[in-house]
């Protein structure tokens, strides 16, 4: 299941360590609103015996925000998106954004507008284009990965089929890289964060591209990365 929520932003700008690093808590903080045991378990130990957390977010977008240099500048008109793959994970989500009228992303205020359930393309043919609204995160020995890099698509094909084997669903998955867009690089907890945003084309089983559409690519989905359009 994927989640779009609309908001409008109490501040005209937020510091760049404030896009991706309050997603975490945002994640955490719903899902615990009435599931505080799942939050508690999917924060110290994953999901039933993985490392893995099957959930995504997003960073709020804005339209008509005019940017400035040091700074990100928000809106009265934004919209941030998560899920889960997970019926459990998906349905506590939704539970917690139940009935607000206000959210906090850190620092930043947020009034709620609307949200809205999104249904997942016809995955049904076992091939898909996705395209990232975050940078996607991918490491190789501790070091991370653009497009490009040798061991780029190895190491997104072995999170891809982590993420399959967590689930459940087949893991076999072919992965093209079409296009990518710039280095960047974010603060998260105080540690760096460097990665691209993609468009990549995927052949997998469709319950398996499904489970991305709702969960996200590479590493750090619970922190807003990888999440695709």
């Amino acid at each position: 299941m994927r989640i779009r929520v609309d908001v409008a932003a109490a501040e005209s700008v937020v510091l760049w360590r404030d896009v991706h690093g309050p997603a975490r808590a945002v994640v955490y903080g719903l899902i615990g609103y009435k599931e505080p045991g799942l939050a508690r378990a999917l924060h110290d130990s994953g999901w039933r015996g993985s490392t893995l957390r099957p959930v995504g977010i997003s960073p709020p977008l804005f339209r008509g925000a005019v940017p400035r240099h040091g700074v990100y500048t928000t809106s009265g008109s934004g919209s941030f998106w998560l899920g889960s793959p997970v019926a459990e994970i998906a349905s506590a989500l939704v539970s917690g954004l139940a009935g607000r009228k206000e959210l906090r992303w850190g620092p930043l205020g947020l009034a709620m507008r609307g949200v809205e359930l999104e249904a997942a393309p016809d995955h049904r043919p076992g091939r898909a284009e996705f395209a990232t609204l975050s940078p996607v995160l991918i490491k190789h020995e501790s070091r991370f990965l653009l497009p490009g890099d040798a061991f780029y698509v190895d190491r997104l094909r072995h999170n891809i089929r982590h993420k399959a084997d967590v689930l459940g669903v087949p893991a076999d998955a072919d992965v093209e890289v079409l296009d990518a867009g710039p280095r960047r690089g974010f603060e998260v907890g105080g540690a760096r964060r460097i990665g691209a945003t993609v468009r990549l084309r995927i052949t997998a089983a469709p319950a398996l591209l499904d489970a991305l559409y709702e969960w996200g690519l590479g590493l750090g989905t619970v922190q807003g990365f990888g999440w695709v359009r």
